[in-house]
């Protein structure tokens, strides 16, 4: 039997100041998220973030709260149904967080109690971040590491570039771009302390040394979070036959007073429409599930934003969620993981 763990980043189980607590208290206390020296990152957590934090960001979780609870949660609960009758017999397939629940641990032990051997962890982050891909599979292993019989682990490297998935955000976004005739096309990923970027470079001389460092993929930057992010703008723009100049690239949800990578989107959804961009269509693609950052901080504070600065209109490209053309492509990234006969083993359908 093979086990598939499709792992999220996490989400507050309600929308409550002291659920949010709880869920920055684990996520922010990660040395991979916050990555300072161990008194510092105590007296920050401590002293400024859980003091003030958790009740403007459970304010934020109240405005996308369902009656099915997290989007987060039950777009990816979704993605796990469609990819499960994808998969079909020979397979058990669940669902993990890396904060909060479902647990990698809970998630684990269903596999095993399933009697899964080998197990396909597949970290659905599209781009590499030590903070999210690398914070998930150091968590999966130290959950493994005590068994005496540990399973065979398998894990889905960061697909930024994957035909599929850029052909499913491709089938997203296509429909709102034809029928909203934007000015421009914002790429909007999530962002990172500009460190994060260095410590990926081995050679110490290229990342964030130039402007043009991210424009290829190259052996300094192959991890680089920021390149990996250009690289997927540069092709769904490609697949979407977005004219030069008709789309651009920024980073949201920076944090503190650090400095993080540029260019930031709350400053360019400003700067566009001061440049006299009536309609805007946003994409992103550092999300493959809706969540506070895509509804939120996107769909709306930063729709208010373009408006009051004298655009017209934002439109939100929704995520990948669980559509068909995502769920395959889920299907075909984690049978390239599985050996051959490991795969001739199992008895699957084809998408």
């Amino acid at each position: 039997m093979t086990g598939l763990l499709l792992c999220n980043l996490g989400t507050p189980s309600d929308p409550s100041p002291a659920s949010v607590r709880r869920y920055l208290r684990q996520f922010l206390a990660d040395p991979r998220v916050l990555d300072i020296n161990p008194v510092g990152r105590w007296g920050l957590l401590n002293l400024i973030i859980l003091p003030l934090r958790p009740r403007k960001s459970a304010a934020a979780y109240n405005k996308i709260w369902t009656e099915r609870g997290s989007p987060l949660l039950w777009n990816s609960e979704d993605l796990v149904r469609a990819v499960r009758e994808r998969l079909g017999s020979g397979w058990v397939v669940e669902l993990a967080m890396r904060y909060q629940q479902p647990s990698i641990a809970s998630a684990l032990e269903k596999l095993r109690n399933a009697g899964a051997d080998r197990v396909v962890v597949f970290p659905l982050y599209p781009q590499y971040a030590a903070s999210s891909t690398g914070s998930t599979v150091e968590e999966v292993f130290r959950v493994v590491a005590p068994a005496w019989v540990p399973p065979t682990l398998t894990f889905v490297a960061p697909f930024y570039d994957d035909p599929g998935f850029i052909d499913a955000f491709a089938a997203q976004g296509e429909p709102i771009v034809r029928a909203e005739h934007p000015d421009h096309v914002l790429m909007s990923f999530h962002g990172l302390p500009e460190r994060h970027m260095r410590k990926t470079d081995a050679t110490g001389r290229h990342c964030l040394a130039a402007p043009d460092c991210c424009d290829r993929i190259v052996p300094a930057n192959r991890h680089c979070y920021r390149a990996q992010c250009f690289a997927t703008a540069r092709a769904l723009a490609a697949r979407l036959a977005l004219p030069a100049g008709s789309w651009s690239v920024s980073f949201q949800s920076r944090l503190g007073r650090t400095p993080w990578i540029h260019p930031y989107t709350d400053r360019v959804i400003l700067e566009l429409a001061a440049q006299g961009k009536k309609r805007l269509v946003v994409f992103s693609p550092a999300f493959v599930a809706d969540c506070l950052e895509t509804l939120e901080e996107i769909g709306m504070r930063a729709r208010h934003d373009f408006i009051a600065a004298g655009g017209e209109r934002l439109t939100l490209v929704p995520s990948l969620n669980a559509s068909p053309a995502w769920a395959d492509a889920v299907v075909r990234l984690v049978r390239r993981h599985v050996p051959r006969e490991d795969a001739s083993a199992a008895t699957t359908n084809e998408p």
